[in-house]
């Protein structure tokens, strides 16, 4: 149990470090809580034996520990007040009644990675609970189409086709014709297995040129397969301008991992609320944190996550995901 100082103190410490990244001596404190040098160095140490601060090196100030970052989380930070600004450009979007509220979200995501500094990470619904209503495709040119899948649930996806050839449009219609035919009411994901087993053995008895359209479309919904969940990101880069991450090794680390799509996935939110995961606790990086909560589409859930140091400004990262998440849920 800290003392009222200690807390304030303790306050004092963990916000000044997260604007500045430097480690915070006595010196910079003692005016503001109108006492003596060797005492805050007296409270700071009596901190550094509870595991909440830590040093450096040896005649450095202190910087929070992980252990000080979740006691400061769950009993001191209370969420800062949207400031005009940051509302502005979020209201902006909500207010676009020209974007689908898929488009909301990422567009509110990208804009938060701006303002943060942070990496923003958008994992849709998985697409094994959708099933195809309609594929269309629209001609672009002689070689290259865009195929539009409507799901049943009303997830409309675009896939750009490349023809290794010269195509007919008549053929074209006609392998259109047969896809909706053999796999309207197939899940999205099995797409590419129902084309491989039902489409490929007869589409030759209907076009020309079958080989070079079932490999195109083949191709196509196979890549929509695995990308199955969504999974979009802004500010990618965000996290190689923070301290913390300045080595190559570092860099290098965190590149590969926001590469491998399994690590990426499992940063899906499971629980309800917004949760905070800070270094170990979480499973992407022991020096992150990953603060991520759900959001809701007509029924189907998806995750909202920013990705920053441990030195994260939790207080406005909360803020802002609380007004996206009420907002698209209203």
């Amino acid at each position: 149990m800290l003392t009222d100082r200690q807390k304030d103190l303790f306050k004092i410490i963990v916000e000044e470090y997260i604007q500045s990244a430097k480690p915070v001596g006595s010196k910079a404190i003692c005016e503001r809580l109108n006492c003596s040098s060797a005492t805050i160095r007296a409270e700071m140490s009596s901190l550094e034996d509870l595991g909440l601060l830590e040093k450096t090196h040896i005649s450095s100030g202190r910087i929070p520990s992980e252990k000080g970052y979740r006691y400061y989380v769950d009993n001191i930070m209370e969420p800062k007040k949207l400031s005009g600004e940051d509302m502005l450009k979020l209201q902006c979007i909500m207010d676009n009644k020209s974007l689908a509220l898929s488009d909301v979200i990422e567009r509110s995501m990208e804009i938060i990675a701006e303002m943060t500094n942070y990496t923003a990470v958008i994992l849709g619904q998985s697409s094994k609970d959708n099933l195809v209503s309609k594929v269309e495709v629209i001609p672009i040119d002689d070689r290259n189409l865009v195929a539009i899948i409507v799901t049943d649930k009303g997830h409309v996806e675009h896939k750009n086709i490349y023809l290794e050839g010269l195509v007919s449009s008549n053929d074209i219609s006609k392998t259109v014709e047969l896809i909706n035919k053999l796999i309207v009411g197939t899940p999205i994901d099995e797409v590419s297995s129902f084309l491989e087993f039902k489409v490929k053995p007869i589409i030759s008895n209907y076009v020309q040129q079958h080989e070079i359209l079932y490999n195109a479309f083949y191709n196509a919904f196979n890549e929509f397969t695995s990308n199955a969940n969504h999974v979009n990101m802004a500010g990618r880069v965000n996290m190689l301008k923070q301290p913390e991450f300045s080595s190559v090794d570092k860099i290098r680390e965190i590149v590969s991992k926001f590469e491998d799509q399994d690590i990426v996935n499992n940063i899906r939110a499971e629980e309800n609320g917004i949760n905070i995961y800070i270094g170990s606790e979480n499973n992407f990086d022991d020096d992150v944190t990953v603060i991520k909560t759900k959001y809701v589409i007509d029924g189907e859930e998806g995750t909202i996550a920013l990705i920053g140091p441990k030195r994260m400004d939790y207080d406005r990262v909360i803020t802002l995901l609380n007004y996206i998440t009420e907002n698209i849920n209203k």
